[in-house]
């Protein structure tokens, strides 16, 4: 298919599509001459994913093309891989203090303090300090559990006997199941509320 045949079955707009070209999130097409290409069910596929993982997962693009390197060449093992997917560029340091004595009294001391998960708690917990909104030490281990359970769902479902299939499924299930994660708490407090307040 051509350009605008790949546009209109995807939905994507041609000067998004010929953005992700430049960009390298989109490989090419086969040059059919020297200002047309043909493009097949490969391009909708990567296409699907990286309008999934830009506005489904909210990625910026600079996220998404660690994440498409990765699916595409995965690292050697199963953190390296949440890793490529949880890392955040660089920025403001933060007291890790409280948020390593959180994950201590969850019983989860084998995370590395330098990674990226643990600055992106360090620096939500410093947020809802500086907005004058606290959690109660029961209240945080609370949600500590609650994510423990999700994450030993996720990570059950890792496909070990297939490297690739375990790859993808880790980069995208990592990126994409955020989103899902946040509706359903937000549905869960409508349903709660419900119960708990009438109405």
């Amino acid at each position: 298919m051509r350009i605008g045949e790949l546009s209109r079955t995807s939905r994507v707009p041609v000067a998004t599509i010929k953005y992700y070209l430049r960009e390298g999130l989109l490989h090419p097409g086969v040059l059919t001459s020297a200002t047309q290409a043909r493009y097949d069910d490969s391009h909708l596929q990567r296409l699907a994913l990286v309008r999934a993982l830009a506005d489904g997962a909210g990625l910026p693009l600079a996220r998404i093309r660690t994440v498409l390197a990765a699916v595409d060449h995965p690292p050697a093992t199963t953190l390296d891989l949440l890793a490529t997917v949880t890392e955040e560029p660089g920025g403001e340091e933060v007291d890790r203090s409280e948020a390593l004595a959180l994950l201590g009294r969850l019983g989860w001391d084998d995370v590395d303090p330098g990674s990226s998960s643990v600055l992106a708690l360090a620096r939500a917990l410093r947020s809802m300090h500086e907005a004058g909104f606290t959690l109660g030490e029961d209240h945080l281990l609370a949600l500590g559990r609650a994510m423990g359970t999700v994450a030993e769902v996720e990570v059950a479902g890792i496909p070990l006997e297939d490297p690739a299939a375990a790859a993808r499924y880790v980069l995208l299930g990592t990126a994409l199941v955020a989103p899902v994660l946040l509706a359903l708490r937000q549905v869960g407090h409508v349903h709660t509320s419900r119960k708990r307040l009438g109405g």
